[in-house]
């Protein structure tokens, strides 16, 4: 069972990042939701330890990269989310410090096994 890790969740469709923020809590796990660059870095700020991040660039500026960067720099695992498959993506997803990339739409069961396996949980 998911512990109190807390995973933040980025993504620009307000939508979207509803769903996934519910999706998790359901599964046990805090989440703090950003959906700028702004909130983003004040989630940073915060005393909270984050345990991991996801991010969904989709929508994003470049910029987005700098976050991941910032991510890496506080030694937070993070996986990218992209609405496509493509080498250029993973290439740099992976060179900013990703764990991996997945491909949207994802699978329930795919996502919560590499979140747990990303916060060092037992199943």
């Amino acid at each position: 069972m998911a512990g109190s890790s807390i995973i933040l969740a980025v993504d620009c469709n307000q939508r979207n990042l509803e769903l996934l923020a519910k999706f998790l809590d359901r599964a046990g796990y805090r989440t703090i939701a950003v959906c700028s660059f702004e909130e983003f870095a004040a989630a940073l700020d915060r005393p909270a330890k984050i345990g991991m991040a996801l991010v969904d660039i989709s929508g994003f500026d470049r910029r987005i990269w700098e976050c991941c960067e910032q991510l890496r720099n506080q030694q937070i695992p993070f996986l990218v989310l992209s609405p496509k498959q493509s080498a250029a993506i993973q290439q740099e997803s992976l060179c900013r410090g990703a764990r991996s990339m997945l491909v949207k739409p994802l699978t329930v069961k795919e996502l919560l096994g590499i979140v747990s396996s990303l916060l060092g949980e037992s199943e």
